[in-house]
């Protein structure tokens, strides 16, 4: 791959894991005062959700949303002073993390409310349809929030006025620290969804490029038939850790939920884990090491240049 757009793919899974490693430096020694969902690991389908999304789409965000405002809002700088509850930032500090919107970019909403986002993209996809508009209504959640009754409720009203809308479970198979199987029974998401006449999806690998392309078919398909699709994109959440036992062995292993991921640095190569899981190690199957450092050395550069610490 060597075309323009290509590389500006790659740079953008470069320059949001950058940033998100930006936050977290700042959030390890206390700067800031609200809480904070990193999304390390997350990178690939956010920029391939930005790459899809037209004019009329709108986006609907849960409290783990850093990805995503990164990809939108193509800038660091206005969501780390909304971080750091500063006027300059994207909200005017009124937002925050876990409720941070941008309407000027069709992120017309973002819930702290486990599930809550649900019903707003259901009516935000009746307003689509009353006002003739050809847009996707694309809702973001994870894989805790399908318990939640506001799933299934705006899944039927969805599939009972024949409206168009994308939902994205991103599941990382977790919920805070503990594994989905140790807290619940299994959810056959395939069979829920089949149960109401919605069409079922699912991704993984993290390659961005095959997601854009499977993102294209997805929404041209909703859009013609008036129908909504569940997508399910398995994905890590990068940053965990092991608690050490008392002779220093590891112990139980921590995933990441929120706060500050105590073992992650800053580097000008951001590779975290040398797998699938980690899209920045995907992006090796289109580029040389070599390529994506200076790139990934420039981008960070520039992201020091823009929040003022070069």
């Amino acid at each position: 791959m060597e075309n323009k757009q290509d590389i500006n793919i790659a740079k953008e899974i470069l320059r949001i894991r950058l940033s998100q490693m930006i936050v977290n430096e700042k959030y390890k020694v206390g700067l800031f005062k609200i809480p904070i969902h990193l999304a390390l690991g997350y990178e690939a389908i956010a920029v391939a959700v930005d790459a899809v999304m037209q004019e009329n789409d709108f986006l609907v965000l849960h409290h783990r949303n850093m990805h995503y405002n990164l990809a939108r809002t193509r800038a660091l700088k206005p969501i780390l002073d909304e971080y750091l509850l500063k006027k300059e930032g994207l909200a005017g500090a009124e937002l925050g993390s876990m409720n941070l919107a941008n309407e000027k970019r069709n992120m017309a909403y973002t819930s702290s409310i486990l599930g809550n986002n649900f019903p707003v993209a259901a009516g935000l996809a009746l307003g689509q349809k009353v006002k003739g508009s050809n847009g996707l209504v694309i809702a973001v959640t994870g894989d805790g929030a399908i318990e939640e009754g506001s799933f299934y409720e705006s899944l039927l009203f969805l599939k009972s006025n024949s409206l168009g809308a994308l939902i994205i479970v991103e599941n990382n198979g977790w919920s805070l620290a503990t594994k989905i199987e140790e807290r619940r029974c299994a959810i056959d998401l395939p069979k829920l969804t089949a149960s109401l006449g919605i069409e079922y999806e699912k991704l993984s690998g993290n390659d961005p490029y095959h997601y854009i392309e499977y993102l294209k078919g997805i929404r041209e398909h909703a859009l013609k038939h008036n129908i909504s699709v569940v997508l399910e994109v398995d994905l890590t959440a990068l940053g965990g850790w092991h608690v050490k036992n008392a002779d220093g062995t590891k112990g139980r292993f921590i995933n990441y939920h929120a706060g500050p991921a105590p073992e992650i640095t800053l580097s000008e190569w951001p590779e975290i884990e040398s797998s699938a899981n980690d899209p920045v190690f995907v992006l090796q199957k289109y580029f040389t090491p070599e390529v994506l450092q200076t790139m990934s050395r420039e981008i960070l550069k520039t992201l020091k240049e823009e929040i003022n610490e070069l």
